[in-house]
Formats: structure tokens, C-alpha cells, sequence
């Protein structure tokens, strides 16, 4: 028997290390000598902590919730009386969370020990290494790759074997092979728990592309924030030279590749692959003008393959069971699988991994199971920053990188931010511009002052001081920036507020005209009012408001507020006695 207990972030945050200390401290005073493993997420994150309790034929008891207080009751009546305790088990919608995924990249989270190579290796980890390093020439490990038609996951959606290709081909003797793990968009942790609970599945795509390129040094860029992930990097990569998996001639070849790691400050711009290389350098992390692109001039002025996390995981699938078998997953030229972070109002939260095209409303009602409290869908959020807005037409559309550009949205990472009926879309989009626009490196003028003035559009709009020119200028604004920005981050940085005004611009026209946010939410637009039944007219709030917006009154006659002099204080509410002042 063998216990395992879920120790990604996600779990850890939930009470998993408390939860794995009290399991040892109970075991250890039953004199039980059964190993209790940490692994990664799985990806049901709401329902952390999560502890599998293996029997020694190999079948498996899940448990969810698992607080340190409930480890006595589930090892008595478990591990020792052999009495399956039902009420903590992983619920159906959990079960149901999971079997509807297929699961590439994912697929060894949360089932193995992330720092324990022997049970990678046990899963068939670092055979389609030494099948591209003892099998396969490097023309033949790119072509497989371009055949698979694996595009890069980080957004861009580039095809990764003709990247490879492309600097296989350049003459120049040193290459290096660059991960893209500063995982900056708001809701986005798929990268993250890649790292965290397969660390090996990642390296050995990265030696392999060392291989098919014949680069000899590689990087990953991990943003500091992500302590565990490094932490777990470090040890994997730490045993993966012992195996003389890294290192130099490299399982009795003439290969040999190192791996080192450069940690981030949580830079947004960092993720664009000029500003990344020239952080490693040591430099500022800004953007350069192309060309020359990564392929020809990256890191340190040679020829750098430039993939993310996610990207690099699916190559092992690819080399060890072919391109064909990898393009029967997805559909025509979005081959595979994406993950996803499915968060927001979702009652489902998680990491999920599903086939390319799967339907929008597969991903919410299905996997997500439906919006919470029985509200009704409106949006989702979907590829971060530089994304776009999902509405209910929406639905039915395949999450792919054609489709969703055909939209005027992308994929991004993976972030997925479902949006009830109560959201304020035009405060949605403000939120989204005023991370861009603090993540904004500035050095061209378009994303630098051009973000800044749109976000005081937006401010004006949610603030109740916008006229009715300020939609129309914030689209025009818009198409300058997404027309002269520099890099990428920046000609994306406008498209949430370009999609919410496409799908939600009568939300916007109500607020700049009417005088009212739909959804209730923007502040300067509710008002304060006495409920003249429930008013005994008492005087209490009239004496503590700071702007005399409280007039009238007397025995048992009600108050009345002057909206246009009420600063929205709140101080009536805290002294109102009987309940006869709200919001509205």
C-alpha cells in the first residue's frame, strides 16, 4: 500500500502539507511502514486537499477535502480496518471533471512523484529521447515534428518543427534552446503545474529539441513567483545528469546538453520572446524590432529554439508514438490537445486537457458543470490580456487556434474566465487594460501612453464621467495601438476592449448615456436610497452625513437623499437602525 497526497500550489494552499504531516504522524504511532508520497495537481483544484490511497494490486481509492483532521477517521477505517470511508470520496462531478479530458501533457500530474525520476522512467520516460538520439537523424526528429503539426502553445500558434528546422539549419556552430515558463497572463497556471507535477516530461521535449537542432546549452525562464516549480526543476534536472540523461556524451554518445535556470521578476513583457532572451542576458527585459527573428539572432546572438512549457511536454508523445498518432487527436491543422485553466464563476475550477476543437460549451457545462449558483452564462475571458470575449453565440465554437482567430480572439496560454450574468463588462475591460497597461515595458510610445489614455477612458466610463464620443475614440485608439505597437503584447493589448464593445457595446452606450451600469457593479453609478416604509425618521443618518445629501424628516416621516450631493460614503448604512437604507 502507498498513499499519495497532492502537493502542487494549489493543494498546498488548500492544507495538503498539514494534511500529509498528519497521515506520517498517524502511521508512525500505528508502527505502519507505508510510504506517503507528494505528487503534483491533478486539476480538480477545487477540491483539494486530494489523497489516493493505493492497495498493493494496484487499485486506487480517491479522497477530496482531505483536511489534517480527517486523516484519523480515513487511515482507521481504511488503511487499517480495510473499510472504504464513502463520505470523503471524490464526488461523481469529480470523476466526471476528469474522464471527459484526454490527457497528453497532463497525464502523469498528480498520479507520480514529480521528484522521483525512477517513476517517470517507470511511465516510459526518456525512451523517445533515446529514440531521437540512438534512431533518428535531426532532419528526421524536425520532420516528425512539422508532421505532427504541433504549434506552439504559448499563443502564437506557430508550427514548432518548422521553428526547429529553421535553426537546424542555421550554420552557426552554437544554438540554444530557450522554455518559455514566465507564465504571466491572470488566471493562467497550466504551465505551472506542468513543472510542478512533471518536471521530466518537459526537460526531455527540450533534449530533444537540443538534438534535432544540435544545440548544446538550454534555458528555462521561470518566473520567481513559482518557488515550488523551481524548486522541483532543480531536482529533476539534478537527476537527469546522474542518469546521464544531461550532461556531456549523453548515454555513450557525442552529444551533450546542459540546462540551466534564469529566474523572472514577474515582468508581463518577459513572455515576448525578444524581451525573455534579452532578460537571460542580463539586459532590461524589452522588445526588439524584427528582424532578425529568434530563429537566426536569440539568445546571446545565435540561433534559439523559443517554445513554452506546454509546447516542449507534447514532443515526447510525438517521438515515441509519431506524428500520425499525435494528428488523430484535434482536428485539421490543430493537432493535439490544450490545456486550460478553467476559472472564474465556474463550478468546476481546475487545470483541464482536452482535444483541440473542443466546443466552448463542452469545456463550461460539461467538464465545468455550468455557472455557479444556477445564474446564467454571459462571457468568458479566454487567452489573458491578449485575448478576446466569448459570448453565448460562442458556444459552439471549437477552441482552436483558426477558429478563435477568425473571431478576432486567441487562445493565448490557456486562461479560461467564465463571466455570469451579474459582470459589468465595460469593468471587465478595465481591469484587463490596467494590467496591460502597468506590464507595459515603454519603450514605444503606442502601448506606453496609448494603454495609459484608454485606461482613462475606461476609468471615465466606470466612474460616471465619460460623454458619448468616448466609445468611438476608445476604438480608434485601439487600432492605433494594435496597428504601431512594437512586439506583439502590445498590438493584443487593446483586443479585450475591442471584443467587449463588439459583443457588449450596449452595456457601454448604458453607461455613457443613460446613466446606468446594467449589471450593478460600477460604483459611481448606484445610488443611495432611504425606504420610505421601513424610515422613522429618526434624524441618525441625516446627522452623519459628511455633505448634507440628507434632507426632511421628522417623527415618523422619512428622509430623502439628494443622489446628485451624495458622495457615496455609506456612512447612513453603518448607523441606520432599522434596515431603511440600501443600495440600488
Amino acid at each position: 500500500m502507498k498513499i499519495f497526497v497532492g502537493q502542487g500550489s494549489c493543494g498546498i494552499a488548500s492544507g495538503a502539507k498539514k494534511t500529509a504531516v498528519r497521515i506520517n504522524e498517524i502511521l508512525k504511532e500505528k508502527d505502519l511502514e507505508i510510504p506517503v508520497i507528494p505528487t503534483g495537481c491533478i486539476g480538480i483544484c477545487y477540491l483539494e486537499p486530494i489523497v489516493d490511497i493505493y492497495e498493493d494490486d494496484g487499485k486506487m481509492i480517491r479522497y477530496t477535502g482531505v483536511k489534517a483532521e480527517m486523516a484519523q477517521e480515513i487511515i482507521e477505517s481504511h488503511v487499517i480496518n480495510g473499510k472504504p470511508l464513502k463520505k470523503y470520496m471524490i464526488p461523481e462531478e469529480g470523476e466526471a471533471f476528469l474522464a471527459k479530458q484526454t490527457r497528453i501533457v497532463l497525464e502523469n500530474c498528480g498520479i507520480i512523484n514529480p521528484e522521483d525520476i525512477e517513476e517517470y522512467i517507470a511511465k516510459g520516460g526518456y525512451t523517445a529521447m533515446e529514440k531521437a538520439l540512438k534512431e533518428m537523424s535531426r532532419e528526421e526528429i524536425c520532420h516528425e515534428i512539422t508532421e505532427s503539426d504541433l504549434r506552439g502553445r504559448g499563443g502564437g500558434g506557430f508550427l514548432a518543427g518548422r521553428k526547429w528546422n529553421q535553426v537546424r539549419e542555421q550554420k552557426d556552430p552554437c544554438k540554444y534552446v530557450v522554455c518559455n515558463a514566465d507564465e504571466g497572463d491572470p488566471g493562467a497556471f497550466m504551465d505551472r503545474s506542468v513543472m510542478e507535477g512533471d518536471p521530466h516530461k518537459m526537460l526531455e521535449g527540450m533534449i530533444i529539441a537540443g538534438i534535432a537542432t544540435g544545440a548544446c546549452e538550454g534555458y528555462i525562464y521561470v518566473r520567481a513567483e513559482y518557488p515550488l516549480a523551481v524548486k522541483r526543476l532543480q531536482k529533476a534536472i539534478s537527476d537527469a545528469e546522474q542518469k546521464n540523461f544531461l550532461g556531456e556524451n549523453i548515454l555513450g554518445t557525442d552529444f551533450s546538453f546542459r540546462i540551466h535556470i534564469n529566474l523572472g521578476a514577474g515582468a508581463f513583457v518577459c513572455g515576448e520572446g525578444s524581451a525573455l532572451t534579452a532578460s537571460i542576458e542580463g539586459k532590461r527585459g524589452m522588445p526588439r524590432v524584427k528582424p532578425p527573428r529568434t530563429v537566426e539572432q536569440g539568445l546571446f546572438g545565435k540561433p534559439t529554439v523559443l517554445n513554452n512549457v506546454e509546447t516542449f511536454a507534447n514532443v515526447p508523445y510525438i517521438i515515441g508514438n509519431s506524428a500520425e498518432a499525435f494528428k488523430k487527436i484535434g482536428t485539421a491543422g490543430n493537432s493535439g490537445t490544450k490545456a486550460f485553466a478553467l476559472t472564474g464563476n465556474v463550478v468546476n475550477t481546475g487545470l483541464i486537457e482536452v482535444p483541440m476543437g473542443t466546443r466552448l460549451k463542452d469545456i463550461i457545462f460539461d467538464i465545468g458543470g455550468g455557472v455557479k449558483d444556477g445564474k446564467g452564462f454571459k462571457a468568458v475571458q479566454i487567452g489573458g490580456p491578449s485575448g478576446g470575449c466569448l459570448t453565448k453565440r460562442h458556444l459552439d465554437l471549437p477552441l482552436d487556434f483558426d477558429s478563435l482567430e477568425k473571431e478576432g480572439a486567441m487562445i493565448g496560454s490557456g486562461g479560461l474566465v467564465v463571466m455570469d450574468e451579474d459582470t459589468c463588462m465595460v469593468s471587465i475591460a478595465r481591469f484587463f487594460m490596467d494590467f496591460t497597461q502597468k506590464e507595459s515595458c515603454g519603450k514605444c510610445v503606442p502601448c506606453r501612453e496609448g494603454t495609459h489614455i484608454m485606461l482613462e477612458l475606461l476609468d471615465d466610463i466606470t466612474e460616471a464621467r465619460a460623454g458619448k464620443d468616448t466609445v468611438n475614440n476608445l476604438l480608434e485608439l485601439a487600432d492605433t495601438i494594435k496597428n504601431t505597437a512594437l512586439c506583439g503584447l502590445g498590438k493584443t493589448a487593446p483586443n479585450p476592449v475591442i471584443s467587449t464593445i463588439s459583443e457588449f457595446k450596449e452595456e457601454y452606450m448604458a453607461h455613457v448615456v443613460d446613466g446606468v451600469c446594467p449589471a450593478g457593479v460600477c460604483e459611481a453609478y448606484k445610488k443611495i436610497i432611504i425606504n420610505e416604509e421601513k424610515c422613522v425618521g429618526c434624524g441618525l443618518c441625516k446627522k452623519v452625513c459628511p455633505v448634507n445629501a440628507i434632507s426632511g424628516g421628522s417623527y415618523k416621516k422619512a428622509h430623502v437623499i439628494d443622489n446628485n450631493k451624495c458622495i457615496k460614503c455609506k456612512a447612513c448604512l453603518g448607523v441606520c437602525k432599522l434596515d431603511a437604507i440600501s443600495i440600488a
